[in-house]
């Protein structure tokens, strides 16, 4: 089985999710979300991101790491802990041997919805449009991070199809098993 673990990180609450990929859609394994608001101290959070990432790991053995990548924002102070944040999750897969990949929250959104600057509600619609995910009551986070997976699974397949199709039709008539018919 082929797994890969999605991680929207952050330092309050760290979104997570888990994607079987051994089928052209992937299947959902897990996700949901670590609330770190009740640790005070920042190094006591990087600490528990860390272990909470291993042990995630420990318990579903994927083989990827799919994470956001860190994105511009106004307040200095923010950045600096959520890039730390993001720095404990590659860590700790890396100290596993997770391959690592990082998309940045366009290319996310692009993946998922068609548009790079689709709102977490667009993103959570579309992933249970994809039927990853059966309603719309999960926290963000925890469906930004099966975004990540998603994504990442995505780009590749994409990559990995390897075949020229001369237009849509012979495309889906060669790929049946990927087409979605809705009832």
């Amino acid at each position: 089985m082929k797994i890969i673990l999605g991680i929207d990180p952050g330092t309050t609450i760290l979104g997570f999710a888990l994607l079987d990929a051994t089928t052209s859609q992937g299947a959902l394994l897990d996700m949901g979300v670590f609330r770190l608001n009740k640790i005070k101290e920042h190094s006591e959070k990087l600490k528990a991101i860390f272990e909470k990432t291993l042990e995630l790991i420990e318990l579903y053995q994927p083989q990827i790491l799919s994470i956001e990548a860190p994105f511009y924002g106004k307040n200095p102070q923010s950045m600096l802990k959520l890039g730390r944040a993001q720095g404990v999750v590659i860590a700790a897969a890396m100290y596993r041997g997770l391959e690592v990949f990082e998309y940045s929250p366009r290319k996310i959104k692009q993946s998922i919805t068609g548009n790079g600057n689709a709102s977490k509600e667009q993103v959570s619609a579309m992933l249970q449009n994809m039927n990853l995910i059966k309603d719309n009551q999960h926290p963000f986070d925890a469906t930004d991070a099966l975004a990540v997976a998603v994504c990442h699974h995505l780009q590749n397949r994409i990559t990995t199809i390897g075949k020229k199709y001369s237009g849509w039709d012979a495309f889906v008539s060669k790929n049946q098993e990927r087409v979605i018919h809705k009832k």
